[in-house]
């Protein structure tokens, strides 16, 4: 990947950004070449979010300019993103933009439809629709509709979507995170290709491995400040941990610790094609991961043990005692929680407060005489953001506009409000920062010591050994081996999720 020196693609120049109580981005200046692959780096809420929007033209900054290919924006308010869109910026953001009930062609053009004639020319997005899918090695059809597609298939298309025409700036906000990893290959891929014929690529990401293989340069900002800007090939990860963090990050392996009587056992379990003969038990005071890669059945586990699918054969017990007919709200009776893999679709109500998302597990705990009491709710609420370090100016702050860390705080916290015995996590650190994933693991770690019983299900392999006592592989629907704290090692694990 080659860099042309000229006037940037875009370009900030002592930006400010404010907002209640926070200011987010703190004289910035920052700009990426033509041809240039750039991380941004940064825990959530160091500016990355802010530092994007102002870059789209989404937001405008307090002080300071916003170029692009060497303009200012001309274009105020709304109009700012339209321009940004027609000068060659596109972005894929870490939640999804896609409408589910149209088609992929649709999707691709959505917005910016082809017309012919002053009529919408179907046949030619298709075309165009299927020469940007095959760029990333997609064999889609484009008229499926969004809807029919897997969670990472739908990520394909959305990065598929900004690369289509001729885009001088992508910006990529952890575009991998719910791949595996012959996906993240296509996307590599795919930016390195656009690099080499001159566009632009900004790529924010946590995993290291993915910048180290993609990079240029990479930015790192903390406290809404620009750290420091340097060459990939020059960087050590532990340094670039300690810019982020403004300190050294200690990792830290699991001590095992001898789990008491089984709160969990599952014999036999089949849900073909994606289980077959599953058999484990999960007792108090353990944390058990789940490793495999992405499609090898780790979801339809979960929700086959929590009755939101129903396995073909096998038996669940519960405290030893076999559950033959169950249901997601039984299952939540007997003392069961769980943060599905979709956070943003299925883990929070994003209108609603930190609050109301923290207590709908239990409302009985916040009522009086039958009527829920807002001082009640309030009190809960504070106990769950105090314990679990949740950053939010109020119990009622809409959980929407918190980090993604944050967020996923909050999905565990409820359950914790709820008092389950057997959390069922479903990649409980995606798209949270280094410092979030610590705070997660440590409140895993506490969660297990109170004698609760946890399964952690990954596929990020080398976090599993800084929080599980066991860790089982899950590939191709059947456990194939089992490894044991201390001794659980990232390698060996990759090798067996490969087979």
């Amino acid at each position: 990947m080659t860099t042309t020196q000229g006037a940037p693609v875009a370009e900030l120049r002592g930006a400010f950004r404010r907002y209640p109580g926070v200011v987010a981005l703190d004289g910035v200046d920052f700009s990426v070449q033509p041809g240039e692959v750039r991380a941004v780096l940064g825990k959530n809420g160091a500016g990355k979010s802010t530092l994007i929007r102002l870059l789209t033209g989404a937001e405008t900054p307090d002080e300071g300019i916003v170029l692009l290919g060497g303009e200012p924006f001309r274009e105020q308010g709304g109009g700012r993103t339209r321009e940004a869109t027609r000068r060659g910026l596109r972005a894929v953001y870490q939640e999804l933009s896609l409408v589910p009930s149209m088609s992929i062609a649709e999707n691709m053009f959505l917005g910016a439809w082809r017309r012919r004639g002053g009529m919408l020319d179907h046949a030619a997005m298709v075309v165009e629709t299927h020469h940007a899918l095959h760029r990333l090695g997609l064999d889609l059809d484009p008229h499926l509709p969004v809807s029919a597609l897997s969670p990472a298939a739908r990520q394909m298309v959305e990065i598929a979507r900004a690369f289509l025409g001729t885009p001088r700036l992508v910006i990529l906000d952890e575009p991998t995170s719910s791949l595996a990893a012959a996906e993240v290959d296509q996307v590599c891929s795919a930016v390195r290709a656009a690099a080499d014929q001159g566009v632009a690529v900004l790529y924010v990401s946590h995993r290291m491995n993915e910048i180290r293989r993609l990079a240029d340069s990479a930015t790192v900002l903390r406290d809404g400040r620009i750290i420091s800007t340097l060459p990939v090939a020059e960087a050590r990860t532990e340094d670039i941990v300690q810019m982020m963090l403004g300190r050294v990050a200690q990792a830290q392996r699991v001590e095992p610790r001898t789990g008491g009587q089984p709160l969990l056992s599952v014999r036999a379990l089949s849900l073909p094609p994606k289980l077959a003969n599953v058999s484990f038990e999960l007792r108090a005071g353990e944390v058990l991961g789940i490793a495999g890669l992405l499609g090898s059945g780790r979801t339809e586990l979960l929700e086959s043990i929590l009755g939101l699918r129903k396995p073909e054969a096998g038996t669940i017990l519960v405290d030893g005692a076999s559950v033959p007919r169950r249901s997601y709200k039984g299952m939540i009776r007997r003392g069961f929680g769980y943060t599905p893999e979709s956070r943003k679709e299925d883990g929070i109500i994003p209108l609603l407060g930190v609050d109301e998302n923290t207590v709908i597990t239990d409302f009985r705990r916040v009522d009086r005489a039958g009527v829920l009491s807002g001082d009640a709710i309030a009190r809960a609420t504070r106990t769950i953001i105090d314990r679990l370090h949740v950053k939010t100016a109020a119990t009622s702050t809409p959980v929407v506009t918190l980090s993604g860390g944050n967020q996923q705080k909050v999905v565990i916290g409820r359950w914790i409000h709820a008092r389950s015995r057997i959390l069922l996590l479903d990649e409980p650190t995606r798209g949270v920062d280094v410092e979030a994933k610590r705070q997660i693991y440590d409140i895993i770690r506490s969660l297990a010591r109170e004698g609760r019983a946890i399964l952690f299900v990954s596929s990020e392999i080398e976090e599993l050994d800084q929080v599980c006592d066991r860790v089982l592989v899950l590939r191709q629907g059947c456990m194939a081996e089992e490894h044991q704290a201390p001794d659980i090692d990232a390698e060996r694990l990759l090798a067996a999720c490969l087979g």
